[in-house]
């Protein structure tokens, strides 16, 4: 993006901020439904006359992998980014909008239609599941497109309109708020399923992405404006800007991409996943009452609402991006081996999830600033695509292998040791950027504002 432009935009701060609560409600809200079933595990796995649907924890694994199902095997990640770069945030955003739309409502009938005992074959997973599972694990891989498509989107459309500007900080914001989805279904999604009924929760879920949808129709009001208000002067994408498929080429050859895919591939599976396991951790090791068990998960989210947005503003004014990735995944790392001890004192478990909260906002914080120095404008979000796509290996194989692991181990002991290790492997790698940033000269620990 121009000089020129970017002077433009900077004269509307109320306009980027009004972009930025835009994108980011509808952010939160694909958020809130990725893990609004998360807290329900034990639900899940009653019998059928009590009210569940007889899943086991291999089945609930499967299913907490399959949101990525689509976006790894069929590359649909991949195509987003095209999608995103090629036709812009408005198409995308709203295309993006349907499919979690789509993939909600094809969960809802797999989790309030009464199947017969036939079982699935899954030749991926080499296991039999029932078919209510089957097919919520379809609708989930695709919401799970559309969601991660929503994501790309998000982040370059805060890269446009904040460069130069307070950008850790809108991203902070951003994740902050993704956050409060991600604590509000850990917290309010067991207690609905449980005093109304399982489908209660998902049924919320899709009224507020019908609300965001809209949400979308007013930035693309906003966004083709800006557009109008550029016509005859300059454009808002200069030549030079546009994107081709040239760039995939430059964006591969490009050392700091691939440290930094890896790093989000270490780093997000030790992360997310823990998200999906950590109600039943509650209840299985630190003897918590299933109705409060997933509002001691929520901890983590609603204390990144405060700390992500404040860790970011330290980054735009201080620097030192990569030095807040490191100890952000170390923090992560100690408190993943906490969670293995044998020690189960319910005031443990909630001094673990704040160490946990530490790590889960100071990373992000930073990390997602990051990029754009690394990538340019142009081929933004095509390099966000596949660094999700390469991320969504993990996110996809480490639940399922979690999940096989507390059915031989259900003291959750192994499975903490798969997650500890994994954030260890993204703190190395965090250091083998800061060397390659020295070297490429990114300018990953300089501030921000310019």
């Amino acid at each position: 993006m121009s000089d020129k432009v970017r002077t433009i935009l900077s004269e509307s701060p109320a306009m980027r901020w009004t972009v930025l609560f835009i994108v980011a409600f509808t952010m939160m809200v694909g958020y809130l439904i990725n893990d609004i079933m998360s807290p329900l595990e034990s639900i899940l796995c009653l019998p059928v006359e009590q009210g569940g649907l007889g899943w086991d924890s291999s089945d609930y694994g499967f299913f907490s992998g399959a949101g990525s199902i689509m976006n790894v095997y069929l590359l649909m990640l991949f195509f987003s980014g095209l999608i995103l770069d090629k036709m812009g945030t408005r198409f995308t955003g709203l295309l993006a909008c349907s499919l979690m739309i789509s993939g909600v409502l094809i969960k809802l009938y797999a989790i309030t239609t009464h199947f017969d005992t036939t079982s699935i074959y899954i030749p991926i997973y080499n296991h039999n599941i029932p078919q209510s599972a089957a097919y919520a694990s379809l609708g989930f891989s695709l919401f799970g497109v559309g969601y991660e498509m929503c994501g790309i989107t998000v982040s370059k459309a805060m890269v446009r309109w904040f460069t130069g500007h307070e950008l850790a900080m809108a991203m902070g914001i951003q994740l902050a708020m993704a956050r409060l989805g991600t604590a509000a279904a850990l917290s309010i999604s067991a207690p609905l399923a449980r005093h109304l009924t399982l489908s209660a929760p998902l049924t919320a879920g899709l009224l507020l992405l019908i609300i965001s949808i809209i949400a979308w129709f007013v930035y693309c009001v906003i966004d083709r404006r800006l557009d109008y208000q550029t016509k005859g002067q300059i454009t808002i994408e200069d030549e030079d800007e546009k994107f081709h498929f040239s760039d995939l080429g430059t964006t591969l050859k490009n050392p700091g991409f691939w440290i930094i895919t890896l790093f989000c591939v270490l780093f997000y599976s030790a992360l997310n996943p823990f998200l999906k396991f950590a109600t039943r951790l509650m209840e299985i090791k630190y003897s918590i009452p299933s109705d409060i068990a997933g509002m001691f998960t929520s901890i983590a989210p609603f204390a990144t609402i405060i700390l992500t947005p404040l860790f970011g503003r330290i980054y735009d004014k201080y620097g030192r991006g990569v030095s807040i990735i490191i100890l952000g995944t170390g923090i992560l790392s100690i408190a993943h081996l906490g969670f293995s001890l044998p020690v189960h004192s319910s005031s443990i478990a909630i001094g673990l999830i704040l160490l946990f909260s530490i790590g889960y906002s100071l990373t992000p914080a930073a990390l997602w600033p990051c990029i754009p120095k690394i990538i340019p404008l142009r081929c933004l979000g095509t390099a966000y695509a596949m660094i999700f796509f390469i991320q969504n290996f993990g996110r996809s194989i480490i639940p399922m292998f979690v999940g096989r692991a507390n059915e031989t181990d259900p003291s959750y002991t192994t499975s903490m040791i798969i997650f500890a290790s994994t954030a260890f492997a993204a703190m190395c790698v965090a250091m083998i950027m800061l060397v390659v940033d020295k070297k490429k000269g990114y300018g990953l620990q300089k501030p921000n504002i310019r």
